[in-house]
């Protein structure tokens, strides 16, 4: 009876102790990324058939408000989103070392794919191929961080930034 008593014990205290989340440590870190650059991400060698214009930009700039801001916000950067550094993973910076080193095939291809088990979703069916590529493009070519400001859903402030309004008009 007394071993089962422990055994009990033993077992709840894992299963307490397993459900804890904790950041990843170091070689975690770098063994998940070296797996996604190499065997989870595909199309590492597609390449994007927009070419790197102002217009091209623009587009990406403008799917990105539609369909990116409320996890990356406005600058691909996190800024003003509540949740960014809370969720597990953490939403990552669009402009860090790690997601810009992906080549634009494989940012593609997360954009389409999504990322499990992150929070990063599918957006086959959602965005069109031309759509996912201005991304691309414009995640090559984000802003510097705080730059748009916050997100409206996030700040409260109902009055539509200009860049907001611009995009309204279109």
């Amino acid at each position: 009876m007394r071993f089962r008593i422990i055994a009990v014990l033993f077992a709840l205290s894992i299963s307490v102790e397993g459900c804890r989340v904790s950041a990843p440590g170091k070689w975690e870190t770098v063994t998940l990324t070296r797996i996604k650059h190499s065997v989870t991400v595909r199309e590492k060698n597609v390449h994007n058939p927009l070419a790197n214009s102002p217009e091209a930009i623009e587009s990406g700039k403008v799917a990105f408000s539609h369909y990116c801001v409320a996890c990356h916000g406005l600058d691909g950067q996190n800024t003003g989103v509540p949740f960014a550094d809370r969720m597990s993973p953490a939403v990552p910076s669009l402009k860090s070392g790690s997601v810009q080193s992906y080549t634009d095939g494989q940012l593609k291809w997360i954009i389409e794919n999504g990322i499990s088990p992150s929070g990063m979703p599918a957006s086959k069916g959602t965005l069109t191929e031309e759509e996912i590529w201005s991304i691309v493009v414009y995640l090559r070519h984000l802003p510097p961080a705080g730059s748009l400001g916050e997100p409206v859903m996030y700040s409260g402030d109902d009055t539509p930034t200009p860049d907001a309004r611009a995009n309204q008009r279109r």
